[in-house]
């Protein structure tokens, strides 16, 4: 998700703005920053293009998830329902509020399936943490009619779907809460940054709070700002806003090029019989940063992720032996391996995890590749990959 190979001069000038002109700390200090506020800029400018009431800025997507569910009152007991697919912060983020992570079923869209939804639901259910992954989205009509049947928070972990949208709606900005990340290797890039997204104004207020050890953010003294709640510190800096702000205003530059070189490629490898890809809900949404296909089987997939390799085709993911993004890979989770006493450990009836089981999601993830769309490819260069993933499936 590359949004750093479109670095450039307008960066280096925000980024600039801030060092010459402005402040680092995103809030007051009025008299040092000469009306430069890079990150009110770009919370708005999200608003904006993501056509949302209020966005909040945040130190990490990590930041991002674990104020998200803080200010939707996810917390301590409380079940979340999360993929076996996914990078593994959007589970962390769970057990560090204190709620306890229920791993459901995916399907060919590669995010959780309603099915898996529903038969992962109990009495102690308090939301939903909807990964979009690799770009796309999950079936999103079916899961919020879930979501309203049961009265579940969704919380849509949006950090590698930034630009993607479902049926016109920007991804993120369709369940109660949404989550961006902009670090080095996501769409586009602050460095180190993320983003809430939503239209709950109680959420945007308890997120901004949360997020700044509680500050109301009231007036322009912050010594004399109220404290309504407890939280952390998961501030950005007004340098990371500044490159970001610069990126946000090429994402859809960067959306238009995905789809383009993607396009290219899925269109050639649609002619080798043994490819199937993933299911797409809204394929006019896909934000493109990934191209994701099947294999017949998982020998099968084992050789051609090696065989592409070896004929020069980089970038391509084989997740379910990935140590960062299949469950079955993840033995701290499994073990619950923490520096302190997790607060999950005080709950004796906690999920083994261990024992998780998900036939459905090896079953899909065992067949699946992802390979990564690059924006710096030339025209001569896609053919040339063409040419080569068809050797490697000669």
């Amino acid at each position: 998700m590359p949004g750093f190979e479109l670095f450039g001069p307008e960066e280096k000038q925000e980024v600039a703005d801030v060092m010459e002109n402005g402040f680092t700390f995103r809030y007051n200090f009025d008299h040092m920053r000469n009306d430069r506020w890079k990150t009110r800029e770009m919370e708005a400018l999200l608003c904006e293009k993501m056509n949302a009431q209020h966005a909040h800025l945040v130190s990490s997507g990590t930041a991002a998830l674990q104020t998200a569910m803080a200010a939707a009152g996810i917390g301590a007991g409380d079940e979340v329902i999360v993929p076996p697919f996914t990078f593994v912060a959007s589970v962390e983020a769970v057990f560090m509020a204190g709620a306890v992570p229920v791993f459901a079923e995916i399907d060919e869209t590669l995010c959780l399936s309603p099915e898996g939804i529903e038969a992962a639901i109990t009495p102690k259910t308090k939301a939903v943490n909807l990964v979009h992954m690799c770009g796309s989205m999950a079936k999103m009509d079916e899961i919020k009619a879930i979501c309203a049947k049961h009265n579940l928070v969704l919380l849509e972990d949006a950090c590698q779907a930034i630009g993607g949208s479902y049926r016109g709606q920007a991804l993120g900005t369709i369940g109660d809460v949404g989550c961006y990340s902009f670090d080095s290797v996501k769409t586009i890039t602050c460095g180190e940054g993320g983003a809430v997204i939503t239209n709950n104004e109680t959420i945007y207020n308890h997120a901004h709070m949360f997020s700044d050890h509680g500050h109301d953010h009231v007036g322009n003294d912050r010594g004399a700002e109220g404290h309504p709640i407890m939280g952390l510190n998961f501030r950005i800096s007004e340098m990371n806003s500044a490159m970001g702000l610069a990126q946000l205003r090429k994402l859809d530059k960067i959306i238009d090029i995905q789809r383009t070189n993607k396009k290219l490629i899925k269109d050639a490898m649609a002619e080798i019989p043994e490819v199937s890809f993933r299911e797409i809900p809204d394929v006019e949404g896909d934000s493109a940063g990934f191209l994701t296909f099947f294999m017949p089987t998982e020998a099968r997939t084992i050789e051609i992720n090696k065989k592409l390799a070896e004929n020069g085709v980089d970038g391509c993911f084989y997740w379910y032996i990935n140590n960062w993004h299949y469950l079955s890979n993840w033995k701290h989770i499994q073990e619950l391996k923490s520096p302190s006493a997790l607060p999950i450990t005080l709950i004796e009836d906690r999920p083994d995890y261990t024992k998780v089981s998900v036939p459905k999601s090896d079953a899909i993830m065992s067949r699946t590749i992802s390979m990564l769309i690059k924006l710096s490819w030339t025209e001569e260069e896609i053919k040339q990959r063409i040419e080569n993933i068809k050797r490697a499936f000669a």
